[in-house]
């Protein structure tokens, strides 16, 4: 090729790659109308357990959830090449991660119900990473140990709600078309490393002049004259309710996604991740403060989904007719823990190697920006791990030299990927591009910073012979591994260096192999599936005691009301009514409510508000120090626009010793809001 691999990498691309002309590289690929698609869209539920168990995003054994602020949602699109058959599928879940345990678990039960239709090749799923979801749901012992094992409630409602997503969006398929939008949002996101960002070449830098990637990409999915789906890319965590946070939350994202569905009934809405691995959403609009009030967390959560939102909407209405046709996918599982790199992909330009995962000191020590406090002290070094023995270790491994070297300047405080009975993160994961018209998707197991995703992006457009603008990072796909950063930003050994699992050349390997999965892919070569990703359900424990069958609060029934609403509220106002409740992981009331706020109609009541809207939460609590007693809190924000009479009611189940569950609702007297 005309332009080098390291030139590419070293941050000087060619301008012709990044003004998308193609005179280095070949002609550009002949365009084609963005009609002749069958599309659809589903939605489904995936709400886990929302009390008493461990959550998954911040490592916090002290953060247990407490309750629900929002339902977490699977938003699935299928895309199908009307002329060819061909098919994808792209899946955006409201929650941190997407394990390789979803990834697993979920392709047996499609294959069993569409055959060969939807497989590894053409189904990507990818999460928000919100910080806010139901933790346990790994196989990997690094991800689940915080939340004292493997939560199976949890982890089968997620992957039930990815799938039924799926046969939701597929039943959907009708003939429709597929546009693009663009746009940028300056105001949602910082560098949470600059330091590390600063060490970056200077070309790398000048693409990025405020640290952050401001870019918005929209995808316009419609039936006919209606919209019926949207995707909004753009990066930044899902840290707006930082660790504070104990109730089951969708966070900014789920928040953007919500605010779409209410204005516009009809679309299902979804803001995927790019290479968000150091963009942060706390930019200090509402002052926080590490104790409290939780509202402080709610309100930043607010304005930047409502920011979000805001981006995608405009983008939205931009959207334009793309310049190609068709769909596309390849997938290959790679090693990555034994990656041999060409000396083309690395900055120095001598061969490197990546190493079993390891985890470093500077991971523990967490994210000032996104963290009240380091979340890791149960890790400690030497032989006192208490809970790492607990999940099958023996006695410390030794680190080999070389790998010591590989993983420089890292300080290697626990040594994940040689960890019994087998690596406690995934070492052979998949590696996923997928294109849908022109846009190209470079589906990535991790989370990467904005210069490593800038140099991916770079590699794959020269392999397939694309504009840059044109290829996005889909971040936390198929599997997590956590954090990808370059290595000049790997040297500084910030957070995201720590958590760089595999050493300091992870991104130069996956530069390599992504570089031959994009030239694959534009030749249609098949380079096989690689090798088999390694299967860790048997051996799950969940450290927990089960919950016991529940007793009603002393001298009451299930359902009683033990606060009452006050007569009267004026709007803006909250109301805040407790009951006699069980435990809410009996039912995860799955595609219903655990509450609903009525209004008066004449005889009728109407529902206007149930656990899914912004303006109600539910929070659940052990009084007293009991064991098996529940107190249900429901509270009501009410909006501007509501004047009448109304109700509150909450639904729960009550579980015999027996294992017996019997249903009950409990509901409020009227009150009036002026």
């Amino acid at each position: 090729m005309d332009v080098s691999r390291r030139t590419v990498i070293a941050g000087t691309a060619a301008g012709a790659v990044a003004a998308g002309t193609f005179s280095a590289l070949g002609p550009a690929p002949a365009a084609a109308t963005s009609d002749g698609y069958l599309v659809g869209c589903g939605r489904a539920d995936m709400t886990g357990a929302i009390a008493g168990q461990g959550m998954m995003g911040y490592s916090d054994t002290e953060q247990v959830t407490q309750g629900l602020r929002q339902r977490c949602w699977a938003r699935a699109y299928v895309i199908v090449d009307a002329s060819t058959g061909e098919r994808v599928v792209f899946v955006n879940a409201d929650i941190a991660c997407i394990f390789q345990s979803h990834h697993m678990g979920l392709m047996p039960r499609l294959r069993k119900r569409f055959g060969g239709l939807y497989a590894e090749r053409n189904v990507n799923l990818n999460a928000t990473h919100n910080h806010n979801s139901c933790g346990g749901t790994a196989w990997d012992f690094a991800y689940s140990i915080a939340a004292f094992g493997f939560k199976k409630n949890s982890y089968e409602a997620e992957v039930d709600g990815l799938f039924r997503a799926i046969v939701a969006a597929h039943d959907n398929l009708a003939p429709g078309t597929v546009s693009i939008g663009r746009g940028e949002l300056h105001n949602a996101s910082r560098n949470r490393s600059r330091g590390a960002f600063d060490l970056n070449p200077k070309a790398d830098r000048a693409h990025f002049p405020n640290a952050i990637d401001p870019q918005v990409t929209v995808l316009r999915l419609r039936q006919g004259g209606n919209d019926i789906g949207a995707i909004t890319w753009f990066p930044t965590h899902g840290t707006s309710l930082t660790d504070a946070n104990r109730l089951i939350s969708a966070d900014n994202k789920g928040y953007a996604s919500y605010l779409w569905e209410q204005d516009q009934p009809g679309v299902i809405a979804s803001f995927p991740q790019t290479n968000a691995g150091d963009m942060t959403p706390n930019l200090n609009l509402i002052k926080m403060r590490p104790s409290g009030p939780t509202d402080d967390h709610t309100r930043n959560c607010e304005i930047i989904g409502r920011r979000q939102y805001d981006a995608g909407r405009a983008a939205f209405s931009r959207s334009t007719p793309m310049g190609r046709g068709g769909v596309d996918a390849v997938i290959r599982y790679v090693d990555m823990s034994a990656v041999r790199v060409s000396g083309d992909f690395t900055p120095d330009g001598r061969p490197a190697a990546t190493t079993p995962a390891m985890f470093g000191a500077s991971a523990a020590a967490t994210s000032t920006e996104d963290n009240t406090r380091s979340q890791l002290a149960f890790l400690q070094e030497g032989a006192k791990n208490p809970l790492v023995h607990r999940f099958g270790a023996t006695s410390e491994p030794s680190i080999a030299p070389w790998i010591r070297d590989m993983q420089s300047p890292k300080l290697i405080l626990v040594p994940l990927g040689l960890l019994p009975p087998s690596p406690w993160v995934p070492h052979v994961v998949p590696l996923q591009i997928m294109r849908i018209g022109q846009l190209v998707l470079v589906a990535v197991p991790a989370e990467m910073t904005i210069v490593a995703g800038l140099r991916l992006r770079k590699v794959v457009a020269d392999a397939m012979r694309v504009a840059v603008d044109d290829v996005l990072i889909q971040g936390y796909s198929n599997a997590y591994t956590q954090y990808v950063t370059t290595p000049e930003e790997y040297d500084a050994q910030q957070y995201e260096g720590g958590e760089t699992m595999y050493g300091r050349y992870t991104l130069p390997a996956y530069l390599q192999e992504f570089d031959a999965l994009g030239s694959a892919l534009r030749s249609g070569r098949d380079l096989g599936r690689g090798p088999a990703p390694l299967d860790k359900s048997g051996f799950q424990p969940d450290l927990l005691p089960p919950v016991p069958s529940d007793r009603p609060v002393a001298g009451h029934r299930f359902g009683d009301v033990l606060t009452p609403p006050r007569a009267a509220y004026r709007t803006g106002r909250t109301v805040t009514v407790r009951f006699v409740g069980a435990h809410p992981n009996n039912d995860f009331h799955t595609g219903g409510t655990y509450l609903d706020v009525q209004r008066a109609d004449g005889p009728e009541w109407v529902t206007v508000a149930d656990d899914n809207d912004w303006s109600t939460t539910l929070r659940w609590a052990r009084p007293g120090g009991s064991t098996d007693t529940s107190v249900i809190t429901v509270e009501w924000t009410i909006p501007d626009d509501a004047a009448g009479r109304y109700r509150i009611r909450y639904h729960g189940d009550w579980r015999a010793a027996s294992g017996k569950l019997t249903p009950f609702t409990g509901t409020t007297r009227t009150f009036v809001v002026r």
